[in-house]
């Protein structure tokens, strides 16, 4: 005999199995260009107003990607004017509940600061997170751009030396009472962490070793065992293959060699490269289009 479930048991079902998801934070590209340089990648002299079409259809492709993958998604409104509001990862840093808001080192962006706060207290009203933080005054960190939560780990990478402060650090430490490892970026082309750094969920990172200084190779190599560690090729650095998102085994990229799938294939992952050619003139690529809203801390024990 079949028996009858309520309503309100199948709704409270559904919301928890959309609690369940990973939840990403993304910008529809209605107004994306690259209309100033503020890195080595973007050239505005090489950008056409017809470059636009192709830049929705490709976001389009990664939203699709993200939802097949079992993302949720959640979106911020485009805004005429702020071309780079796209890459929404540069918006906080989030994580137990918690939004870390991002202030920008270039004033080129620090217009999307009002929009990105007024997003986040949007969340907040309901419910998506329970609170928005500031960063200390005069204290430049670019979000999750340069802050990434390692899950198997229960800590934070973070960038330095181009575009976020060193002593962000004690900020993200503070705000989620994690310990926070700083790596300094040398390398103007890889000027946040995420462009050339990636934290797998099973313990393993993939990253571009030149990208470091001395000291930053040496801090990933003291709690990233050799077997762990997924290292770059200069050309596959150059395509952003760090830049990946991650949701569960599948892990979402512009590009990906043959060489490095069969590397992350033989460890248990499913590669879906899904193209961001547009994103890349400006210096950007899948993690830099989507930021994760539902990061937990593992549990402590006593």
């Amino acid at each position: 005999m079949l028996q009858k479930v309520h309503p309100r048991a199948l709704e409270a079902d559904r919301n928890a199995a959309d609690a369940a998801r990973p939840t990403l934070l993304m910008c529809e590209p209605s107004h994306f260009a690259i209309s100033y340089s503020i890195n080595p990648w973007m050239e505005p002299s090489k950008w056409a107003a017809s470059a636009l079409a192709t830049a929705e259809q490709q976001w389009t492709g990664l939203h699709a990607a993200l939802e097949r993958a079992g993302a949720a998604i959640e979106q911020v409104a485009p805004h005429a004017g702020l071309p780079d509001l796209v890459f929404t990862a540069n918006a906080a840093v989030v994580h137990d509940g918690t939004a870390l808001l991002a202030r920008f080192r270039f004033p080129e962006r620090q217009g999307e600061e009002p929009v990105f706060a007024a997003a986040f207290e949007a969340l907040r009203a309901r419910g998506l997170i329970a609170r928005v933080a500031e960063l200390p005054q005069g204290v430049v960190l670019e979000g999750a751009g340069d802050c990434l939560f390692d899950e198997a780990r229960n800590l934070f990478w973070m960038g330095f030396g181009q575009r976020s402060d060193r002593a962000a650090a004690d900020a993200v430490a503070a705000a989620f009472s994690l310990p926070v490892v700083p790596l300094q970026l040398v390398d103007p082309r890889f000027y946040h962490l995420d462009t050339a750094f990636c934290p797998l969920p099973s313990g393993e990172v993939i990253y571009h070793a030149d990208a470091f200084s001395d000291e930053a190779r040496a801090a990933i190599a003291a709690r990233v065992s050799e077997s762990r560690r997924i290292v770059l090729g200069k050309e596959e650095a150059a395509q952003f293959s760090a830049n990946a998102a991650c949701i569960g085994r599948t892990i979402v990229m512009s590009r990906c060699s043959d060489a490095l799938r069969k590397r992350l294939e033989r460890r248990g992952y499913q590669v879906v490269a899904t193209p961001l050619d547009s994103f890349l003139q400006s210096g950007g690529s899948a993690a830099c289009l989507t930021l994760r809203l539902d990061r937990r801390s593992r549990p402590r024990t006593p």
